[in-house]
């Protein structure tokens, strides 16, 4: 691991539409930066990037609520037709109180809203529409690595990040949906610490912390720096993807 890091957003990323060629996108960037992929560079890219590629938008005048989508939107005082997508991409309903719905999306993650989204997205009052989460974030952060290896000569590590809360602290932080080409967990059990002392119990989540890291230099609102070059992690490579920092029903104590 590294002591020193560089984090590099490319400016003047153009806005992404459906069926857009991430990995030219971001080749054209990294080359109007004077910029180039060194081996053991990652780029964290936002969701919703990833997401109006891959044409993720619903009207909301196409969804017809059920009965389950009526009766959670009363609980929750939000619309019926984006409660039933909310519903549709879940495994398990777990919270519900005004303004939020806690679900279990249905790729693992515990997500308010199962990750739906209206903002940074055109819109139009009269129609509005919101953005899903990519389909597989895993797949999509392997088929762009791949995509830019193919383009770049280099294949950078990849993430996936978006903004989630958490359920012991207040406020939002970037977490990894997605990653390609890194171990998203660097297993320190069994070492020792600066006094001799065994480690039975340090697994620092190394993709969520460069996802946190990177989301800061994104920012939330209209900064539109949807790409953070990361220079300098020395992340260990592995196939595992991001499904390993979800941690198993069984251990889950919030639930």
């Amino acid at each position: 691991m590294s002591a020193r890091l560089e984090l590099i957003p490319l400016e003047n990323f153009p806005e992404v539409v459906p069926g857009a060629d991430l990995a030219a996108l971001i080749a054209a960037s990294l080359e109007a930066s004077a910029l180039t992929l060194q081996d053991g560079d990652v780029l964290v890219l936002a969701q919703k990037i990833v997401s109006k590629a891959e044409g993720r938008y619903r009207r909301l005048a196409e969804v017809q609520p059920g009965p389950r989508a009526l009766e959670l939107a009363r609980a929750a005082d939000k619309d019926p037709r984006l409660v039933e997508l909310i519903l549709s991409e879940s495994r398990e309903v777990l919270r519900v109180r005004a303004g939020v719905i806690i679900v279990e999306h249905r790729c693992g993650y515990v997500h308010a809203n199962a990750g739906i989204d209206r903002s940074n997205i055109r819109n139009d009052p009269d129609d509005p529409q919101v953005l899903l989460l990519p389909e597989d974030c895993d797949a999509s952060a392997a088929a762009l690595r791949e995509a830019l290896a193919e383009r770049c000569g280099t294949a950078p590590q990849i993430i996936i990040n978006d903004s989630a809360g958490r359920a012991w602290r207040v406020g939002t932080v970037g977490i990894a949906l997605g990653t390609a080409g890194l171990d998203p967990l660097f297993n320190q059990i069994g070492g020792q610490d600066r006094f001799g002392n065994r480690l039975e119990v340090t697994e620092p989540a190394v993709a969520d912390e460069l996802a946190s890291a990177a989301s800061l230099v994104m920012g939330q609102a209209a900064e539109g720096l949807p790409v953070v070059l990361v220079r300098g992690a020395r992340l260990r490579s592995s196939n595992r993807d991001a499904r390993a920092l979800l941690r198993p029903r069984e251990q889950d104590m919030f639930r």
